[in-house]
């Protein structure tokens, strides 16, 4: 009797063996994916190039009037980013056909500057970010009498929005206004100068 109960439990248990040999094998989990974290951190250079319009000032504001055109320049920057706040400088110097006339009397912009802070808000690759710093820009006067150049200072302040694309590459649309400091170009109807200046532009920027 003990051999049969003893005999049973033997093929029993060999059956069972058997049978968890046949069971498919459980896999392991994939260890998680973590995509990446985009950061804004780093240094940038780029294109930047837009529609300008404003007024002379001082004297040039009635012997010359209203101005507009375009710009086209370089760009290059840093941004550092702590959380979803993002705080950087950045520089630019632009190619500019800026003008305006009153009869004889003319007024051009030849070239504009910048270097500003930018403080701002990401949410993942959007940044929205306003900025001021200082402007310079070569202002040009011609009258019936004389004509000069002049290197012109004063301030930048805007807001923009900046999209990054890839890792590297984004773009922006910004917003700028631009005061120049009037100097004396001892001219006839045009004793002094100055230029005011609002920027409506876009950019491409690559990160390194």
């Amino acid at each position: 009797m003990f051999k049969s109960i003893f005999a049973g439990a033997l093929i029993s248990a060999i059956a069972g063996t058997a049978m968890a040999a046949d069971l498919p094998r459980r896999s392991v989990a994939p260890a998680p994916y973590f995509a990446k974290t985009f950061s804004w951190t780093g240094f940038y250079a780029g294109l930047n190039g837009g529609y300008n319009f404003g007024k002379f000032t001082k004297s040039a504001s009635s012997a010359i009037g209203d101005l507009d055109g375009y710009t086209i320049g370089g760009t290059a920057g840093y941004n550092h980013q702590i959380q979803q706040f993002v705080v950087g400088v950045e520089s630019d110097l632009d190619w500019a056909k800026v003008d305006g006339s009153t009869g004889a009397n003319k007024g051009k912009l030849n070239s504009l500057g910048t270097i500003r802070v930018r403080a701002g808000y990401a949410a993942d690759r959007a940044l929205v970010y306003v900025t001021g710093g200082y402007a310079g820009g070569s202002v040009k006067v011609t009258t019936a009498s004389a004509n000069g150049s002049k290197w012109e200072n004063g301030y930048a302040a805007g807001a923009g929005l900046e999209y990054s694309f890839t890792d590297n590459i984004s773009a922006k649309a910004e917003y700028l206004y631009s005061a120049l400091g009037s100097k004396n170009f001892n001219a006839s109807a045009v004793t002094t100068a100055g230029a005011n200046v609002q920027q409506v532009r876009t950019g491409v920027n690559y990160k390194f």
